[in-house]
């Protein structure tokens, strides 16, 4: 699986859900083979609804089209690191694996005191790590390229 690839198409679909008025987050469920399954953006700007982060959207849509054992075998790749809402979303999925690519870190230093984004900062593996399933976690991968979905968005 070319995870990088992968991470650089999230990184369109956050480029994507910021020119559609949302802020900028995208993620994808590939499958083993890397072929990209499903595909969600952040909504939370256009739909004023605060829980349609890309994550949790795409988790809402592949639960109605893919069973437990199917979602265990299929790879969340997204631009930036799950939040915790999100991380508890994948974990009662039961999607196998996350990939990100900019660290909750990062993104705060980005973002500072923004209302519309106030960053936690726990980091996913410790969301994920908390329950009794166990989920790979890889990341922070491509910072930089992450980053730039949100050059300018946060302070103008």
């Amino acid at each position: 699986m070319d995870l990088e690839a992968l991470l650089r198409r999230a990184i369109v679909l956050a480029d994507l859900a910021r020119a559609g008025g949302d802020h900028p987050f995208g993620a994808l469920l590939a499958d083993r083979n890397g072929r990209i399954v499903l595909e969600a953006r952040n909504t939370v700007g256009t739909t004023r609804d605060v829980t349609g982060h890309a994550e949790t959207n795409l988790v809402s849509a592949a639960t109605r089209r893919f069973s437990s054992a199917e979602l265990a075998d299929l790879t969340l790749v997204t631009s930036c690191e799950p939040c915790a809402m999100c991380s508890g979303a994948v974990y009662w999925s039961t999607i196998g694996a996350v990939v990100y690519g900019l660290s909750e870190k990062g993104l705060l230093a980005l973002t500072g005191d923004h209302p519309e984004n106030p960053t936690l900062d726990l980091p996913c593996r410790t969301v994920l790590g908390a329950g009794r399933r166990s989920i790979r976690v890889t990341g922070p991968l491509l910072e930089d390229e992450a980053a730039a979905s949100h050059a300018g968005f946060w302070h103008p």
